[in-house]
């Protein structure tokens, strides 16, 4: 679990904005942004109807980073995927709530494969699935918009789960992270802040600046601030 009681602010760009013609490069300037961490969305045109990439991306873009590599498995078959991506070198691998019946099973996997633990939901899903498996992940990942896609709007109504979240891990002391993703730039930072959110994925709302080490750095003031305000 998580190590630090204050869970200080985690700003995770995400590859899925990135050029993808010079991917080598892009995770070479995330890191120099000063970025925690890597985010990487794995698509499996079927889970989202989109494709994005696979293992063997991870492990070309591992030896150019020290930063902690989130993956992001929206997939049908996560199981299938597990193993390749901790051998390519993730650290962190999120599966989705709304596998149901499958996600037990997963979390001891990941769990067995030396990898921290991420559970999603996506926004029209009721919190109530998320509850059981609390105790047993690192983060929990509060998807404000509908996965698949880059660039989409921030769903407000989701600020409701990540208040669910918190108020969750502060009655059961749990330590794990609140992730947020969709729609994330620096209004919508301080939101999800204020929220109880600590670890913030971002794309396009970071990738549209050309300065991304300032973007990083005002959305984790602007995240920070706002956490602090909502204590």
């Amino acid at each position: 679990m998580i190590d630090s009681p204050t869970r200080p602010i985690i700003i995770a760009p995400s590859l899925l904005a990135a050029n993808f013609t010079r991917l080598g490069a892009e995770t070479i300037r995330i890191d120099r942004s000063g970025a925690a961490w890597l985010h990487l969305d794995i698509m499996d045109g079927h889970f989202v109807p989109n494709i994005s990439f696979g293992p063997a991306v991870v492990k070309a873009l591992r030896p150019l980073s020290r930063m902690t590599f989130d993956v992001h498995l929206m997939c049908a078959k996560p199981d299938l995927l597990l193993e390749p991506f901790a051998k390519a070198g993730a650290d962190r691998m999120t599966i989705h709530v709304e596998l149901g019946a499958q996600v037990e099973s997963l979390i001891w996997k990941i769990r067995s494969l030396g990898k921290q633990v991420g559970l999603a939901i996506n926004p029209p899903t009721s919190m109530s699935g998320l509850e059981p498996h609390l105790e047993r992940v690192d983060s929990v990942l509060i998807m404000t918009v509908q996965p698949g896609f880059g660039g989409q709007e921030f769903i407000t109504e989701c600020l409701t789960k990540i208040q669910q979240a918190a108020a969750w891990r502060e009655k059961l002391g749990l330590r794990f992270r609140i992730a947020v993703d969709g729609g994330i730039q620096f209004d919508t930072a301080a939101s999800c802040g204020a929220a109880g959110a600590d670890t913030f994925i971002s794309g396009t709302g970071l990738f549209e600046h050309k300065n991304l080490k300032a973007a990083v750095i005002k959305m984790h003031k602007r995240a920070e601030t706002a956490a602090a305000d909502g204590r």
